[in-house]
């Protein structure tokens, strides 16, 4: 029997970890191939984040994204391809696919949780699908939402009024619809007239209010402060009841821009370019051009539908046309 010294054996107490790290590299390659590989990642953190107005607390909830194929061709109906792509590539942005966000917004203070649109439900497209999951990652209870605020009916604003089983997804809250929203989508004349596909989200619009009691719906007049703090400001053109918002608290204030631009690397630097989404693409300039100098000249803050998350940040004039300043994230309310 060989005896051990002292220092030996601390020695090779010593030498074991290094030699525990050198195994992978001994082992033959048909034994480290039978080591299982860690899967990657496939989704992101939780996609929410808070701001506050004066007293009141926003949760911006990244719903998700889609992605516009080809936005050099269409996407822009009074610009050309060349002009489109040459304001995607000074964005730093694909020209052969654009992705636009999408981000509701909830608005808590008072005892009131208040919802700003409600994203896709995860019924339109499997990229923007994560509404439920990132409130839920957020601390926000469908059943405790008080109020769904609808700035226009949109189908990936709307679409998260209901489940995939058509139920009411928001059981206790009053839904509050621009009057003049309402008074088009409802109209069956304006539905007959439509074209087939348009007539499709007609019926789309009307099943997800349908799931929910008509003394539930109240409609709003277009200069209507909903609940404290919040006052609904009319901004057709997108559509006919377009509306966004303006909150208010403690002297804060931020503008809810709702669907006044799509992606700002387009229609903020470019005000005069009409959106194919646009019903009426010359009222939606004015209404952008006169919201934009308003929060320029104002310093306000200001959150959009479709801007990259979490869509906080300023709009200040440019020579030609407006920028978009994101905010500073912070990890502080």
């Amino acid at each position: 029997m060989v005896k051990l010294s002292r220092r030996t054996a601390l020695g090779a107490v010593a030498a074991a970890p290094v030699a525990a790290s050198l195994l992978p590299h001994l082992l033959p390659a048909a034994a480290q191939a039978q080591q299982p590989a860690a899967a990657p990642a496939t989704q992101q953190a939780p996609g929410f984040y808070r701001t506050k107005v004066g007293d009141l607390v926003v949760t911006r909830i990244n719903d998700g994204q889609f992605a516009r194929p080809k936005p050099t061709e269409g996407f822009v109906r009074n610009a050309s391809a060349e002009e489109v792509a040459a304001a995607l590539r000074d964005a730093y942005l694909p020209t052969e696919a654009l992705t636009i966000p999408i981000t509701f917004m909830a608005v808590q203070g008072g005892g009131r949780t208040v919802l700003l649109d409600v994203g896709t439900g995860g019924q339109l497209m499997p990229t923007a699908a994560h509404g439920a999951r990132n409130m839920a990652a957020a601390g926000i209870d469908p059943a405790g939402v008080t109020h769904v605020v609808i700035s226009h009916f949109h189908p990936d604003h709307i679409g998260g009024l209901t489940g995939a089983d058509g139920k009411a997804a928001y059981p206790n809250a009053e839904i509050l619809v621009p009057e003049a929203e309402w008074a088009f989508w409802m109209d069956d004349g304006a539905m007959s007239r439509a074209p087939e596909a348009m007539q499709n989200t007609f019926k789309l619009v009307r099943g997800r209010f349908a799931a929910y009691p008509a003394e539930r719906v109240r409609r709003y007049r277009s200069d209507a402060e909903l609940v404290p703090g919040i006052q609904a400001i009319a901004a057709p053109g997108h559509t006919p009841g377009h509306t966004v918002y303006g909150l208010s608290s403690g002297g804060k204030q931020l503008m809810v821009l709702s669907d006044t631009s799509n992606h700002p690397a387009l229609f903020v630097r470019n005000p005069g370019w009409h959106a194919v989404f646009d019903m009426d693409p010359t009222l939606a300039e004015t209404n952008r051009r006169k919201l934009f100098d308003r929060v320029a000249a104002d310093r306000a803050p200001v959150v959009a539908y479709h801007f990259p998350f979490p869509g906080v940040g300023h709009i200040r004039a440019r020579e030609r046309g407006f920028e978009y300043e994101p905010a500073p994230w912070s990890s502080e309310l």
